[in-house]
């Protein structure tokens, strides 16, 4: 199974309203189906992608993303029953995560009923299998308190937590869980006088993971 794949940008194409480039990755052309976002960056040479991959009795189907959070997120909704990969792929072109999260967390059909293939239906499928998927982050990190003097901080704290709970939520902690976890590690965060690179260097993924699983742990 392909993860994510690194490497040079040999060509770009749409075919069928569908974006692809061709990454050439230590002597190997792979054909990846990627976001039209990517249309801006493809001229960078050299690009990393996170990949779903397709396997079916004739050929296989490579996706591409930019983002882990967005490749997690079409797995995510490729498990919803009558959603395909295009479909998946339609809806993380028209919309960022947050909106999408924000929809399903408000129920708010209008957002999912614009993309072709998603009725009214489908649309409450989703919201239901969907609201113990979606990520936590964006929802408590408005809670956080930006320190004063370090602009920095905030961006890299807000990618840690991110990190975080893409951990807890590939561990099949329910939203509810994370939530907390997450609430506890931001108010360490915030209490903490340190400087940006002290905090960071203070406050490693691996010490902050280990810390929301004992909590986890213990709350049970």
């Amino acid at each position: 199974m392909i993860s994510w794949i690194r490497g040079e940008i040999i060509d770009t194409w749409i075919q069928a309203k569908k974006f692809y480039v061709l990454i050439n990755c230590q002597g190997l052309g792979y054909e990846v189906q990627t976001l039209d976002a990517l249309k801006k960056d493809h001229k960078k040479n050299i690009t990393t992608l996170w990949i779903h991959q397709i396997k079916r009795e004739d050929s296989d189907y490579l996706f591409g993303f930019k983002d882990r959070a967005k490749r997690d997120f079409f797995r995510d909704l490729l498990q919803v029953k009558g959603i395909g990969p295009q479909i998946g792929m339609s809806l993380l072109n028209k919309y960022d995560l947050n909106q999408i999260f924000n929809s399903v967390r408000n129920k708010d059909k209008e957002l999912f009923n614009s993309v072709p293939g998603i009725g009214q239906k489908m649309t409450e499928r989703l919201f239901l299998e969907l609201k113990n998927k979606i990520t936590v982050s964006s929802e408590i990190f408005e809670d956080f308190t930006e320190k004063p003097n370090h602009p920095e901080l905030k961006k890299e704290i807000r990618n840690l937590i991110d990190d975080l709970d893409l951990a807890l939520k590939s561990l099949s902690y329910s939203l509810k869980e994370r939530k907390k976890a997450l609430n506890l590690i931001l108010n360490k965060l915030n209490q903490s006088n340190l400087s940006t690179q002290k905090v960071l260097n203070s406050f490693t993924f691996e010490s902050l993971l280990k810390e929301s699983l004992d909590f986890l742990e213990k709350s049970k």
